[in-house]
């Protein structure tokens, strides 16, 4: 398999060599023990009394109390909040928001994965901006500058903690809603390869595919250029070579290095090129039944290339020969669809069902989960537009 060095320029990036572009991106400290870099990055920031947001789960394994040691040993007065249940629910993110009030806290550091950054991001929204969180779904809705941010990701995948996307559960329409704004790209991500180790073998799957499915999604994107392309087809490569050792060699860091590499270029990719039909149908199933991001991903995302290679191949060439799949020397059309079969064979190997039913999706469910998808913002950047029928039917084939 080789990762390309350079990508050719391609559709508008090329086409526009002129053309303005904008790269968001916080300051990033990656390495092997750089967790203790998280508290002079929220001393820096002008923190006197930090909200930590966490889980049960980073508190059991040990990094919490790790993290506090550096944050005390800088003086500061850390404050820990960890009532969060995977995918963040408008109602967690008000208790939040209420408990980093009531005791005055500034700076916001998070410590997880994607569900504990997007909370800690709707925490700050709040913060600054009042209201319900919900208050706040579409594109740059929150006019107040937020509390400063410092990220520090225990998963492998979600690249929330370089991006400007805020997900959170509507609980009462069983739906995830899209928070998107360049406010929320955070100030510091500290990312530690370590923290990857103590994860459950399932999230390892999801957060996995969920960083391939951003690296696709952002290079094949309305939204790409040139600054994002060789950063997604990075991430392809890299998740694609790593992830099996990681499931069968937790420990092996070589392997948790390269996949903490890929989430951060996934991350970087995604959140400025944006994303397609794959997240805007998983945000539906997400939403309505409470479900891990990558899994649905995982199962939906061959349908979705299928699909988009039917208009426009090409972009999925250029992703077999990054993969090293011979079928690259083959017609576009041939090169999209080992890809696809490439994608599926991976979430076969990591564990993920073949298909949404075995997930709970029925039948009946297909025309809800069609219409709320047409409203989702990834879907304004997919690269070939898709009407209620076609959605549905791509529900469908996938279940």
């Amino acid at each position: 398999m080789v990762t390309p060095l350079l990508v050719p320029d391609r559709g508008a990036a090329g086409a526009e060599p002129t053309r303005l572009l904008k790269f968001h991106a916080p300051e990033i400290v990656f390495g092997i023990d750089s967790l203790a870099e998280a508290a002079p990055a929220a001393v820096r920031l002008g923190a006197v009394r930090p909200l930590l947001v966490t889980d049960p789960g980073l508190l059991a394994a040990g990094w919490v109390d790790e993290l506090l040691g550096y944050l005390r040993g800088e003086g500061l007065d850390a404050r820990v909040w960890s009532d969060l249940t995977p995918n963040p629910k408008d109602h967690e993110i008000a208790a939040g928001h209420e408990y980093y009030r009531d005791n005055g806290c500034d700076v916001l550091i998070a410590l997880g994965g994607g569900s504990v950054i997007d909370a800690a991001k709707g925490i700050a929204i709040l913060a600054a901006n009042g209201g319900n969180i919900l208050d706040y779904e579409g594109v740059d809705r929150a006019p107040a500058p937020i509390p400063p941010l410092v990220m520090v990701p225990s998963t492998s995948g979600t690249g929330a903690d370089v991006s400007q996307f805020c997900i959170v559960t509507d609980t009462t329409r069983g739906t995830k809603i899209t928070i998107l704004g360049r406010a929320l790209v955070p100030d510091i991500t500290v990312i530690d390869p370590r923290l990857l180790t103590t994860m459950p073998e399932w999230l390892n799957a999801a957060t996995g595919l969920d960083a391939l499915t951003h690296g696709i999604e952002a290079f094949v994107s309305l939204g790409h250029n040139r600054l994002t392309d060789h950063h997604a087809l990075r991430a392809v490569a890299m998740v694609t070579e790593n992830l099996p050792a990681t499931m069968v060699r937790p420990g092996d860091m070589p392997a948790r290095v390269e996949m903490a590499q890929a989430s951060l270029e996934a991350g970087l990719a995604f959140t400025n090129a944006i994303l397609g039909a794959a997240h805007a149908m998983s945000h539906q199933v997400g939403g309505m039944l409470d479900l891990p991001h990558g899994v649905i991903n995982g199962v939906l995302l061959p349908h979705v290339i299928r699909f988009n290679a039917e208009a426009d191949p090409a972009p999925f060439a250029t992703i077999a020969e990054c993969l090293g799949l011979p079928e690259h020397r083959d017609t576009p059309a041939v090169a999209a669809l080992a890809v696809a079969d490439r994608v599926e064979r991976l979430a076969r190997e990591v564990g993920v069902p073949k298909g949404l039913a075995e997930l709970g999706v029925t039948e009946d469910d297909l025309p809800r989960l069609a219409a709320q998808t047409l409203q989702d913002a990834c879907l304004s950047t997919n690269p070939r537009t898709a009407d209620h029928a076609q959605i549905h039917a791509l529900f469908r084939a996938a279940l």
